[in-house]
Order: C-alpha cells, then structure tokens, then sequence
C-alpha cells in the first residue's frame, strides 16, 4: 500500500508546484520561480496559509493590481524564454476578473502563466457568497468562466483529490511547444480547506526538460523542394525563433544560403541590429527595406510566426505568386495562408532543412539587393534621429539617445500606442533577447509591470528600459511602487505627448477630426498638466523632468547610477513618425458628410484590392 500524507488541497497544490524543476544553462532550478499575489476573502485563509510556509522554494511578491502582476510574470516568461515561469494568484470576483486581460496578452503571445483564482463554494450552502455573480439560468457559471476565453487549459476544483489529475496536465500545457500559454485553475473556498490524504509519489521531484518536437521527413522534403525554387526568398523570423534557440543556426544559415531575413515584432531581437542579413522587421511598422523585400519575394520561409496583420500589412506585403512555407511548433500557426505546413521545433526544422538543401542557393545578389536596402534605411534612421530646431523632440530622437545609452544586454519594454512602432523602427539591437515589444495583444499597462517581471528575471549588471507614453502610463503604474519596495529596479522614460497620440495619427490618416484622443481635444473643461516626478516620486522612484536630448542622456547616466527604479519625464512630439509604413487594414466609414472621408474610404478599398486571399 503506497504511503500518503495528510494535506489540504491548498496544501497539496503548493507542494506540488514546489517539485517542479526545470534546466536552465545547465543549473536545475524551481520552474516556477515564484508567485505574484493578492490575498482576499478567497484565498487568504488557505491558499495563503499554504505559501507562507514555503517561501524560500516559491517566494510570494505582493502586487498592486491583479492585471499589472500578471503582465509582470507574463514579461518573466518572455525574458526566460518560456523555459521559466510564475504563477499569479487573485481572490473571487474582481480580483480574479482583473486577470483576464492579462490572460489574453499571453494566450495572444503564446507565454506560460499560471492562474490561480478563488472561486464560490462548491457546496453552495452560503451562495451568493461576497462577489458571486449569479447567472439565473445555469448556477455553475462564475467569474472565472471568462477565463475559458483567454487560457489554453481551464479547470475548476471542486474536490480535493482533482488536482492529482489536473496539475500534471496544467504543467504540460505551461511547457508544451506547440500548446504553450495561460493555464486557468479554479479553486472553490471549501476545496481550498479540504484534507485528503495524498499518494507520496505526487509530491515526488520533477525535473522537466522542454520538448523540441521533430518534423516529419515528409514535411521538410516538402519544404525544402519548394525553398530549391525560389529565385527570390525571405525568411520571416517571429517570436518562435528565440523561443527554440534558433538564433544563431538561423543567422548561420541565412548567410550560408544568401536569404535576407526580416523579424516580426515578436522576433525582433533575434539578431543584432548590424547582421548582414537583417533587412530588418516586416509590416505596418517595419522597415522599408524589409517591405520592397517582400514585395519582390517569391518563396517566404516564416519561422516561429503568427503572421499577424501587423507582420503581414494586412496580407499586402506580399506578391499575389508568393509561395509560404511555414515552421512552427503550432499546428494551427504552421497551416495559414495555405503555407506547406512543417510542424516542429524551429532549431530542429532549420538543422534538417540544411541538411536537405544540398547546395543551393539564390543568386547572391539578391542578399545584396537587401542590404541595399536596409542601408539606405539606416540612412534614414539617422537623419530622422538627428536632433533638429523643433519645439519637442521626436520619438525617434528620444529613441535613439536611450539606445546609444542603453547596456548591451539592457532589455528595452514597450507596448501599445505609439512608441512601439518608432522603437521597432528605430531600436538598434545590441545583442539578441534584449527587445520586448508587447503587440501581440498590443495591451496598454504592460510597460511597467513588463519592466518589472524583466527586472525579476536579469542578471546582476543588466537593468531593463521601459519606454511608455503618458497614456499608458496612467492606465497603470502601480508596479514602480512594487518594484521600489521589491528591490528591482527599472529605468522608465516617460514620454508626455499629452494623449494618445498615434491613435490620433489613424483617425486623421482615415479623414476623421482629432477627437477624444489628445487630451486637448476631449471634453476638458480645465486644462491641467500632471506632474509626473511628483507622481513617481509619490511612490518611492526617483524621478527628473528633462527638456533636451543632451539632459535626457545626461539624465540617464544619472538614473544608471541610482539604487532604485528612476523615472525620467519628457515632452515629446505627438506628430513626428518615422516613415516606412506597409498598408493596414482597418475600417473607414463607407458612407460620410466629410470628404476626407470619403477619400480615406477609396484608399482603403485600393488597399484591399491589393490583399491575398488566404489561399
């Protein structure tokens, strides 16, 4: 008879997840590495009585914001490249609710968090208890249920001994390949206290390795007979690429075989900015080089992408003839655009796909055609960074001084709006992984709590950027005071452009008036400006307001220099773009009183005409 031990079920999930090892760079440690929480009625009295005693295997951080903490571990994942993770733990009722956006940003990312929430009394004897809803026809929706939306894995617990089933399953979800994302557990208070006496072998250490799925043969001899074809490749590196330690067999191989590469947002990072492959990234806010590449390109070889619209321009990057092929762990991301499907590990695929490539290649002057290109694009880099006799400095003037401060392996976080299309722009990457630009989800509120979870995950020496402009910022910046009182310190340049100013920049590109965008635009009855040093200040950052480029890099050898996360302030332009723009697809009234647009609408139908169809 196998031995057993006598355990709540809040006790026993603690235990559990306390077992988990994974290997990283040779050393085995915990997979999760520790948990963001809030306590409330939920989960206060068990699942809080189970952590404190395991701190030192699984330390508990306290958040500001269930959705801010999240997006924290979210960024943690990403910064260990989904070999590592951290769980988010919310109470009942809008404690959990306040999770599902961040859910989404990483069911949209393809990242690994897990997602603990209180839920009602499985037994109903006290319902409505505080902060259920009740749906009148069916009592066994709650809250959480929202979660099914946004996870890849969703479970309710309602007796004890389920978790002996349902955690397993949790883990292999959080590290599969092809499936990665949020998981979701549910916990019912009166679960959460129940004892049951659990199999020892449960609690047995675990070491998990993470899998590199193998393509079929078939499949990369399909792909390779289409690649021999191409007169005019591209490769398309995303997010995938980094997550499968493709980097450098990738690098290797585009030159090997004289293919340009252009990175998606996610994949930006994967090289470095002066590789002599790079055409740099694709899309709505790519590089003009990477666009005229894609344009000409006859066979695109997407790695480790979703292809979304941002990647694509809306599916007008590319020639009506171009042929895909596709490598990626995900089924359903290998299969788009009626690519040939090479469903694997994107190290695995590229080393075999060499290995059946024999010796072709493109003509070499196709590379060089791209290199041309990105050259003339660097070009423009520069003169659009170059500082100039306007009243506020522009994004890419900004960027630029941050970049040429910025460590080598300094990560820099942005997220939506507008700094993410100027940074993916204008960002020159010093060395790979040291890019996070949050747009699969594009969600407002990552930068910070992004800065944050990076600023858990660096090493010693390494301290992470963040970007942000006063829009998202005041969206969410509660995790300076977290990363104050935590110990991890960020640098944030805030650049005020009084709104939100790209939106702005669509709503006149597509004939509509300025409304309800920049803050001076919106009903306002009386104009106030925020301080924001007094703000951060507020919550225990350092904080200074510059007026100049030259005192924003001055103010960052200071802010390198301080012991806690520093915030510096800037006016910015809220109408100077870097161009390079690829068409985007959104929608325009088709009936107006304005001419513009009227106009905008005939644009964006030549915009369509110009799409693929998904075939």
């Amino acid at each position: 008879m196998s031995r057993t031990t006598r355990l709540t079920m809040a006790q026993a999930l603690v235990r559990y997840l306390c077992r988990q090892f994974t290997i990283i760079d040779g050393q085995q440690v915990h997979l999760f590495a520790g948990l963001f929480g809030i306590f409330g009625h939920g989960n206060v009295t068990c699942l809080g009585e189970a952590l404190a005693e395991v701190q030192a295997q699984l330390p508990t951080w306290r958040g500001q914001n269930e959705q801010s903490m999240t997006l924290a571990a979210i960024a943690f994942a990403k910064a260990k490249r989904r070999r590592q993770m951290m769980i988010a733990a919310a109470s009942i009722g809008p404690g959990a609710a306040n999770m599902v956006t961040a859910a989404a940003v990483a069911h949209a990312n393809r990242l690994p968090v897990l997602l603990l929430a209180a839920d009602v009394f499985a037994n109903r004897r006290p319902d409505p208890v505080l902060q259920q809803l009740e749906h009148f026809g069916n009592p066994t929706v709650t809250v959480n249920d929202a979660f099914k939306a946004v996870t890849r894995y969703w479970d309710r617990l309602t007796h004890p001994e389920q978790i002996i089933s349902s955690l397993p399953q949790a883990v292999a979800t959080l590290l599969d390949p092809g499936d990665c994302g949020p998981v979701f557990i549910g916990m019912c208070q009166d679960t959460q206290e129940q004892a049951f006496d659990y199999p020892d072998r449960f609690f047995a250490p675990v070491i998990h390795h993470i899998a590199k799925p193998r393509p079929s043969r078939e499949q990369i001899a399909a792909a390779a007979r289409r690649l021999t074809t191409a007169k005019r490749p591209l490769i398309i590196s995303g997010g995938g690429v980094r997550y499968a330690g493709a980097e450098t067999v990738l690098a290797e191989f585009a030159l090997a075989r004289g293919i340009p590469i252009a990175e998606t947002i996610a994949g930006k990072g994967t090289l470095r900015h002066d590789h002599a492959a790079l055409v740099g990234s694709l899309g709505v806010i790519g590089s003009s080089a990477a666009n005229a590449v894609a344009a000409e390109a006859d066979v695109i070889l997407a790695i480790g992408t979703r292809l979304q619209d941002f990647t694509t321009g809306s599916w007008t990057c590319f020639g009506p003839e171009a042929e895909f092929i596709s490598i990626n762990t995900s089924r359903w991301d290998a299969t788009k655009h009626a690519a040939i499907a090479v469903v694997g590990d994107a190290l695995v695929a590229l080393q075999e796909l060499e290995d059946t490539l024999a010796e072709w290649s493109p003509d070499r002057q196709w590379l060089a055609r791209g290199q041309a290109a990105f050259s003339a694009w660097n070009a423009t880099l520069d003169a659009h960074q170059q500082p100039d006799d306007g009243p506020l400095p522009s994004y890419a003037q900004i960027i630029a001084v941050v970049n040429r401060y910025a460590g080598r392996h300094d990560p820099i976080v942005v997220a939506a709006g507008g700094l993410p299309g100027e940074a993916v722009k204008n960002w020159r990457v010093k060395s790979p992984h040291s890019f996070d630009g949050e747009f699969g989800f594009s969600c407002m509120g990552y930068e910070i709590a992004g800065g944050w979870g990076h600023a858990m995950a660096a090493p010693p020496g390494v301290t992470p950027i963040v970007l942000v402009g006063d829009g998202a910022y005041l969206m969410m910046n509660s995790d300076i005071y977290s990363s104050v009182i935590s110990g991890h310190k960020m640098i944030i340049v805030l650049c005020n452009n009084g709104g939100f100013a790209v939106i702005d920049r669509l709503q006149n590109a597509k004939g509509g008036r300025s409304f309800n965008n920049l803050i001076a635009d919106s009903q306002v009855q009386t104009m106030r400006n925020v301080n924001f040093v007094k703000h951060a200040e507020a919550m225990g950052a350092l904080a200074r307001k510059v007026t100049s480029l030259s005192a924003l890099e001055a103010a960052l050898y200071w802010a390198g220099g301080t012991a806690r996360t520093t915030v510096i302030v800037i006016d910015s332009d809220p109408h100077a773009w870097t161009p390079g723009d690829a068409d985007w697809d959104v929608g325009v009234p088709e009936v107006s009183g304005r001419q513009e647009v009227r106009q905008a609408r005939a644009a964006q139908e030549a915009i369509r005409k110009k799409q693929r169809i998904g075939v």
